[in-house]
Formats: structure tokens, sequence, C-alpha cells
């Protein structure tokens, strides 16, 4: 028989939200009736904290891992932080001006505050509610990833490569025309072994639900990957 589910790890983008960013009645109800049967309930998303509050307040996870795998949360506190530092962070955000061009469009992850380079008025409402302008020329902050306007695969190298390859991790997303950075380490899977070790829970006990590049590694970690 298959060992007894102990937590459930899901994705928000295009895995628990339907396509107008809301979740159904019926995925509320069950994940409530896992929660009652004694399931953890965990996100698992590249977002930051502060833009997921509403889904937070209505399904009370008992773990969110943020920021595609950068940073995890349990009862109350941070328990795995993966970032860049500050000067990584400037010298990625110099590149991608330099190989993108001055008109280049960015973003940074700093705790729970998004940086973006596009000012305010010109963002949806979505994203003006947690976002403050910065023109990233002497940024000088760390960053829990970093996400560039491109679909160029080889800009995405050279960018990586301003810091070394070795210290970054690049990936595209499948749904808008964009390049996610993040510190070597800062994966869903990384922050999902750490977060199952503090928990004293075996992998096999896992399920995770997922359906961007990002999410490929902990579908083939977890017990059960549900693309």
């Amino acid at each position: 028989s298959s060992p007894k589910i102990k937590l459930i790890l899901t994705d928000l983008d295009g895995t628990l939200l339907h396509n107008d960013k809301t979740i159904s009645n019926f995925t509320l109800k069950v994940l409530k009736e896992a929660k009652q049967s004694g399931i953890l309930i965990g996100f698992s998303t590249s977002r930051a904290k502060i833009c997921i509050k509403e889904y937070i307040d209505q399904v009370d996870p008992d773990f969110i891992i943020t920021n595609g795998g950068a940073s995890v949360y349990a009862e109350g506190k941070q328990i795995y932080l993966c970032e860049f530092t500050p000067q990584e962070t400037q010298t990625i955000l110099d590149a991608v001006y330099k190989i993108c061009g001055e008109n280049a469009e960015m973003t940074a992850d700093h705790v729970d505050i998004i940086y973006w380079n596009r000012h305010v008025e010109e963002m949806s409402v979505q994203f003006a509610d947690y976002s403050i302008y910065n023109d990233f020329k002497n940024f000088n902050q760390s960053a829990m990833k970093v996400c560039v306007q491109t679909t160029d695969e080889k800009c995405a190298a050279q960018i990586a490569a301003s810091i070394g390859n070795d210290k970054v991790d690049y990936l595209k997303f499948s749904d808008i025309p964009w390049y996610k950075f993040s510190k070597s380490g800062a994966t869903k899977e990384k922050a999902i072994e750490a977060l199952t070790e503090y928990l004293h829970i075996p992998i096999e006990q896992t399920v995770a639900f997922g359906d961007d590049f990002n999410d490929l590694g902990m579908l083939k970690l977890c017990g059960i990957g549900v693309a």
C-alpha cells in the first residue's frame, strides 16, 4: 500500500488558481477537508509573500514557499532563505541594462517588497498594490529573485554569467515573455527538502501540484507529483 499522505504542496498560478486568479469553492472545501483529516497544506509559488495575502487568508496554509523556493515560512517564522547578496543583485541589474538595453524592464523581490523599473501608474491595479518604483541604478539591496522581460536565451545566459553560472539559476516562464534569475539553490525542491526536514516528514509522504517549468523539480521530488 502507498504511504499515508502527510503534506500537500501546491503552486498557485495556473494550478490552484483559475485564469481569473480565484480559487473555486470546491477546491477550498477539499483543502479544508484535507486539513481536518490531519494533512498539512502548503503553497509553493514563485510569487512573493506580499502578493498572495488574499490566498493565505482564504486557505490558511500551514506553510508557505515563496519566490520560487528562495524562502520558506513555517509556524510564523522564516525557516529557509536563499538570496542574492546586495553586490550580486546590483551586478545582475547592471548586466541587464548592458545586455538588454537601457529600456529593459525588470523586477527585484526584496523580503516583502517588489521593486520594478516601470512606474506604478503604468501598471495594472493588481501589481500596483505591492510594487515600488526603482530605476535599479543604485539598488544595493539583497534580492530573492530578479525577473527580466526577455525571451532571448542567449541574453539570459549572459546575465547569469555576470556573477558566475555556479551562483545563479535562470529559467523562462511558460506564460509570460520573462526570465527568472535566482540564487543557485533557491528552488522549490530545495525549499521542500528544508521544510520536510524541519517537519520530520518523509518526502514519500508529500504531494506536489504544479504547471510550470520551475515546478518540474518538485513534481519529481515528491512522493506524488501532479502536473
